[in-house]
């Protein structure tokens, strides 16, 4: 199976870069699932249904969120309507939505999405471990799918690499985001799972995280933080990874960072 999944949609910028860029790249790939996180795409914080409604049309199979999933009080309805995003699966029981989804190819082959937040550095969440076990153990790898792939949205790079080495072997791919700076260590772990600590952001890169720097600077130097994060409207730039899976055992032959 052929995977490509676009790291956080930061503003307008990272919006119209994946947007632009969606259907090339399944083209170029040979893509089977694109997979897209939404989590920044609404001026910065969260996504909004049109947003959603509007890049699933242009290309992608499945959207993932992050820890400002509730951020748009509009998203909230369309968290259970809409069968293909998928936010954190660790949150308290009774929040909309779902923490997973199986999607299925035109060939039947199924692919499992999970989305987890870290704990480092984050606001309180229950344990991802547990929240994958849970997931996991009535979907397991060939057995009831025929690939995982695992979003781990965390601050910290040791949080994001014990997760990736304890589902090494169980798991096609765990990837990153959150920190919207691409990592370089992308690497297949010794059991055959694709890792990578972030994927990167969809945005303007000429700034901080995606956001205009005057703010950010202003928290920097003078600890102001009534300064409003915007995001940077320059050109934008797509950082995504491309990992390919053997359909005999489920987990991954390569794994590839790719940046437009």
């Amino acid at each position: 199976m052929r995977i490509f999944y676009c790291g956080d949609i930061v503003g307008r910028s990272g919006r119209e870069v994946v947007v632009d860029n969606l259907a090339r790249i399944r083209e170029e790939y040979k893509i089977d699932v694109m997979i897209v996180n939404v989590e920044n795409a609404a001026h910065g914080f969260g996504a909004t249904p049109g947003i959603c409604r509007e890049i699933l049309a242009k290309g992608a199979d499945v959207l993932v969120l992050g820890n400002h999933f509730l951020n748009r009080r509009e998203i909230i309805p369309f968290l259970d309507e809409c069968k293909t995003i998928v936010r954190p699966a660790n949150i308290p029981s009774g929040n909309p939505g779902r923490g997973y989804a199986i999607y299925e190819l035109t060939d039947g082959r199924k692919i499992l999405i999970i989305q987890v937040l870290g704990r480092l550095f984050m606001e309180a969440v229950d344990c991802p471990v547990q929240a994958v076990d849970e997931i996991l153990h009535q979907n397991m790898l060939k057995r009831q799918v025929d690939a995982i792939f695992v979003d781990i949205h965390a601050e910290a790079t040791s949080e994001k690499l014990a997760l990736g080495y304890y589902l090494d072997g169980r798991v096609s791919c765990v990837a990153g985001t959150h920190t919207h700076v691409p990592t370089a260590d992308a690497r297949v772990l010794p059991r055959g799972t694709a890792y990578i600590s972030d994927v990167g952001m969809c945005g303007d890169y000429n700034s901080v995280l995606g956001f205009e720097v005057t703010a950010p600077i202003n928290r920097l130097c003078r600890r102001y933080v009534d300064d409003r994060l915007t995001p940077a409207n320059g050109p934008g730039t797509l950082f995504g990874i491309f990992v390919e899976t053997d359909d005999k055992t489920g987990l991954a032959k390569e794994i590839k960072q790719v940046k437009i």
